[in-house]
């Protein structure tokens, strides 16, 4: 089966932006079992959509009861809009915008099942968001019957997209589709004309609380035909020998231009351990927006280098740093809880 080109295609995350989507955690939810653990979440995913309002225009959906509290949070310049919500990682709930050659946007809504009906997840609310986005975004809407999350794809904008095996193959999300099915309809949606199939994922996005694999904590691509990988270098992490593995992959893989990848290392934070266990930080989680990045920080003496690399690899961007410790507690990055919508032609 040949891959069927719709003739929209994923931008790059460089690409110019219209706003940046996300959601404010819901009441109730278990981002924690405390007053405090529920303020720490809710200040982070605040602090996030803070730092990008200064760039670009943002809008992040709130349940109905908690608009107000998140207007609390939010600068004035925030848009709020209002749905009901299982959840509050936008990437993953919400549409993946497109584009099509005369510049008009549509948004890809993916179907949602909780990471792979997970036992922990609920998702009834959250299987409407992308929906409802593309309503609020007033663009076309395609449908797609692939259980998929927008953090489970990376692509460079030029036909080339990274996905990982224990994802999009996964059998509580798309049982019995083959490789080829699933290329075939990321070419449809994203206009994905060369699929790279990375293995895995990290070590801590594999167990109870994760998502068996997301891409976008592994690898991202800065500009045509360069990758930023994430890097373990601690033999004591069991992500030392995961990272490896995914790099020696990646060097024998090419984009859909047919380059060879140039591969930049961008070293793990050197904490190793949360309370639950090893952890899976990652300065890949980052998201572009116009005219910056927002990078993820630790608290740990790596950060320093990390943003180095970054303001390297995106040139005339600023670097902004956000403690993203609160949220690969509760499961994700700033990635996860991003979602840009790309800017329409004039």
């Amino acid at each position: 089966m040949g891959p069927l080109n719709s003739g929209w295609r994923m931008p790059s995350e460089t690409a110019p932006q219209e706003k940046i989507w996300m959601a404010f955690p819901p009441g109730g939810y278990a981002l924690g079992d405390t007053p405090e653990e529920a303020h720490a979440a809710r200040s982070t995913w605040a602090a996030v959509a803070n730092a990008v309002v200064e760039f670009e225009p943002v809008t992040v959906v709130a349940a109905e009861d908690d608009a107000g509290m998140a207007r609390s949070y939010l600068k004035p310049e925030v848009e709020i809009e209002t749905a009901p919500l299982n959840d509050a990682w936008m990437r993953d709930v919400g549409p993946t915008f497109v584009m099509n050659d005369d510049g008009g946007l549509a948004a890809v809504n993916w179907i949602f099942n909780g990471w792979g009906r997970q036992d922990w997840a609920e998702w009834d609310k959250d299987e409407e968001i992308g929906t409802a986005v593309a309503d609020w975004a007033g663009v076309e809407r395609i449908d797609s019957p692939l259980v998929n999350e927008g953090g489970g794809i990376q692509v460079d904008g030029e036909g080339t997209v990274l996905v990982t095996e224990t994802v999009q193959l996964d059998p509580d999300r798309n049982p019995g589709l083959t490789k080829a099915e699933v290329e075939a309809e990321l070419a449809r949606t994203i206009g994905a004309t060369h699929t790279i199939w990375l293995p895995r994922g990290l070590t801590r996005d594999a167990q109870k609380y994760g998502t068996r694999g997301h891409v976008d904590i592994v690898a991202a691509i800065p500009s045509p035909g360069v990758l930023l990988l994430h890097a373990q270098n601690n033999p004591d992490h069991p992500d030392y020998q995961v990272s490896r593995d995914l790099k020696s992959f990646l060097a024998g893989t090419h984009d859909a231009a047919g380059r060879s990848w140039n591969i930049i290392d961008v070293p793990a934070p050197e904490t190793l351990t949360d309370e639950e266990g090893f952890v899976d930080y990652s300065y890949i989680n980052h998201l572009v927006v116009n005219g910056a990045v927002i990078a993820c920080s630790f608290d740990d003496p790596n950060d320093e280098q990390a943003r180095s690399i970054l303001a390297a690899a995106y040139p005339g961007r600023r670097v902004i740093s956000v403690d993203a410790r609160e949220l690969f507690a509760r499961g994700g990055g700033i990635h996860c809880i991003t979602q840009q919508q790309p800017r329409k032609a004039q």
